[in-house]
């Protein structure tokens, strides 16, 4: 068959490539970037589920608006407001996952050869996504407090891309949080160079101890004029169920009116079914609450059973800086010792020797740091993560 040109740019995602060689038996896997199953609040969502047949079961099993069920985009709303960002109903639309939300941003900001700014290293997704739409990226370095904002005004003023894709609170794979000082800076530029700044935040609502710098969205009404230059995309995927599919975006009155436009050509509507059931549970008093108060004390211990252990048992092998929230830890292979120093070699020596990871490798939308690999705690129980590093430190 002749496939569409625009398939030519894009390849099928490493990191499911690499689930197919999870099939050996006892393997221990820190490769996915899933929320644990064993703490999704099944009864509060069963809960959710009959309330919203109970309470108006047309509704919830009919064809939807495009924009999305209302009594969720209100609830979602407030679950903004309640984190700092003035958002009304009307100023967000609901779509499939966050990840719908970028697709819509692909299909309605990029053209082919434009120029569109990531991290290095970003979700691959999304790497994936914006080339699908003839993008060419281009990397900003990071640290352990995100973007290097002076690095990403230069590129900015090089450039002139269209837009500006980051993920501020606990990025994937970095787990890096941008600081409240280069926040501001983010929106300053998004005004000075009057460019789109996509602020992507599924992670947000996982912080260990303290919670993070208020969101760009929050912050842009400190900054005049950069509300209109920014669209940003949340998910209920890592805090509630990913099954459900529900994310949103916020955005400038005219792009989400394009988004929805868009949406409404792919697949009409988010499931009313899911949306009704994730109204319910939002406004079921003290449910979301409870629910991220669990998952944060998991969370966090599996994060520090991973960091201390990694320390212990490969030493100065591994460079990283440890999550204050999310699901992943980034390290960096120092070459130590005669160590193996190239993190796509220290997979394939990690899978014979029963445990797997991503390699740094594919987050890179150019110029990749080879000696870079992803961890993720967020599925795995304390025993085994200290299993699953000493067998690690046994492939390096």
């Amino acid at each position: 068959m002749q496939f569409a040109d625009r398939l030519n740019n894009v390849e099928t995602s490493a990191i499911r490539e690499l689930f197919k060689l999870l099939g050996k038996p006892g393997i221990i896997s820190f490769a996915g970037g899933f929320p644990d199953a064993a703490l999704f609040d099944v009864d509060g969502i069963r809960e959710a589920a009959n309330s919203a047949l109970s309470a108006d079961p047309g509704a919830a099993l009919q064809y939807g608006a495009t924009e999305g069920y209302n009594p969720l985009r209100e609830q979602l709303a407030a679950f903004m407001q309640a984190k700092g960002a003035s958002v009304a109903a009307d100023q967000l639309i609901v779509t499939t996952g966050s990840q719908q939300a970028l697709d819509l941003l692909g299909k309605t900001m990029i053209s082919p050869g434009d120029k569109v700014i990531v991290e290095g290293p970003t979700f691959l997704a999304t790497i994936q996504c914006f080339r699908l739409y003839g993008a060419e990226l281009i990397s900003a370095p990071i640290d352990g407090d995100g973007v290097q904002t002076d690095a990403l005004e230069a590129l900015m003023a090089e450039h002139k891309p269209k837009l500006v894709y980051l993920i501020p609170t606990f990025g994937n794979p970095s787990g890096a949080t941008l600081s409240l000082e280069r926040r501001r800076r983010v929106l300053e530029l998004a005004v000075k160079y009057h460019t789109l700044v996509v602020e992507d935040d599924p992670y947000g609502d996982l912080y260990f101890d303290q919670a993070p710098p208020p969101s760009l969205l929050a912050l842009s009404e400190g900054v005049p004029g950069s509300r209109e230059l920014l669209a940003h995309c949340g998910s209920l995927s890592k805090v509630l169920s990913p099954g459900l599919r529900v994310g949103w975006m916020v955005a400038p009155p005219e792009l989400l009116g394009k988004a929805t436009m868009c949406k409404q050509f792919s697949d009409a509507h988010t499931s009313t079914f899911a949306q009704a059931t994730a109204a319910q549970y939002l406004a079921a008093a003290g449910r979301m609450p409870a629910t991220l108060a669990k998952v944060r004390a998991v969370y966090a211990d599996r994060a520090q059973t991973m960091c201390t252990a990694l320390r212990a048992d490969l030493g100065d092998a591994v460079s990283f800086v440890p999550p204050q929230g999310g699901l992943f830890v980034w390290a960096r292979l120092t070459g130590a010792g005669g160590k193996v120093a190239n993190g796509n070699d220290f997979a394939k020596r990690a899978i014979e020797q029963g445990v797997a990871f991503v390699p740094g490798t594919p987050f890179f939308a150019s110029q990749p740091d080879h000696a870079t690999f992803r961890v993720s705690f967020a599925t795995v129980g304390t025993d085994k993560i200290t299993e699953g590093v000493k067998r690690l430190a046994a492939a390096l």
